[in-house]
């Protein structure tokens, strides 16, 4: 008898603080197994980052299947990089952006039968200040609104989070002041946000740029330059949908790479993560991990 090829080695890692990662991923694991992958699950050592974790165990799999939501995917992802191993995902988070970007189901159990049937596409990073990202950058009321939602409100409240944070920050919003380089030109701004987008979602429902995917080697910027704090309200359902370039009083446009300074240093938020500060260079990373995502 011939002999039958071994089983690809997955290297499952699960974020026990994602907002369903408490929960069980027994029923994910059975359909990766049935599917012929030998899957061994692995956590962090007390006090050790995952990205740590993954260079760490990376050489002894096949590929590497990660149950969390966008968080975990940012804090992963010098890890996965270096590891060059395909990529599943789990969503288990609050708002799981990337896996609406690329079609991955909300349900872990068929976004486990998404990595059996084994399609891999290359998607696009993001880069800002050495730090990677999967869907949006922002520098203004976003990161204001990451630094005061905390992992506890995410993880009781879920999206609603969000919603309850954000009307709270709304209403004692101002616009700063910014420096744009970009494609050869400068420009200077009054803002209260800029966002720079690798893929199409983030925010549990915004989308950064209607056509926007995670593979087409660009980053989409958008500037909110509004007047008052309730223009945003009107705002809303373009931002929602991804036409806010549209309007007259969001810039927008698509690039490779963009800096933007500020007077004094501003955090910026990266997939929910406060992770550097202004001033701020961004580049995109083309094809940099490979993904298992639908075939369609």
């Amino acid at each position: 008898m011939p002999n039958s090829k071994p089983p690809k080695r997955a290297l499952l890692i699960v974020n026990p603080r994602a907002r369903r990662g408490t929960g069980s991923v027994a029923s994910a694991v059975s359909v990766l197994e049935r599917g012929g992958l030998a899957v061994t699950e692995e956590k962090a050592a007390e006090n050790e980052p995952l990205t740590e974790l993954i260079r760490r165990k990376a050489s002894s799999f096949d590929l590497i299947v990660l149950g969390g939501g966008d968080g975990t995917l940012n804090t992963a992802a010098p890890g996965l990089v270096d590891a060059g191993l395909p990529l599943g995902v789990l969503p288990l988070g609050t708002a799981n952006d990337f896996a609406r970007t690329v079609g991955i189901p909300a349900d872990p159990t068929k976004a486990a039968e998404v990595i059996v049937a084994g399609s891999l596409a290359p998607i696009d990073l993001g880069e800002v200040n050495g730090h990677l990202f999967f869907n949006v950058a922002s520098i203004g009321f976003s990161a204001e609104l990451a630094a005061d939602l905390t992992s506890h409100a995410k993880k009781r409240w879920g999206k609603l989070g969000y919603a309850i944070v954000a009307a709270r920050l709304l209403a004692r919003s101002q616009l700063f002041s910014a420096h744009l380089d970009h494609d050869g030109t400068t420009e200077k701004i009054r803002t209260m946000q800029v966002s720079v987008g690798n893929g199409r979602h983030y925010g549990g429902g915004m989308t950064v740029e209607e056509s926007a995917t995670a593979d087409d080697g660009t980053l989409d910027f958008y500037s909110l330059e509004v007047d008052h704090w309730w223009r945003l309200l009107a705002l809303l359902p373009s931002l929602r949908k991804g036409t806010q370039g549209r309007w007259d009083d969001v810039r927008a446009f698509r690039t490779t790479e963009v800096t933007i300074r500020t007077s004094k240093p501003r955090p910026v938020n990266t997939d929910g993560e406060l992770c550097t500060t202004t001033p701020a260079h961004f580049r995109i990373r083309p094809k940099a991990l490979q993904v298992f995502r639908p075939s369609s």
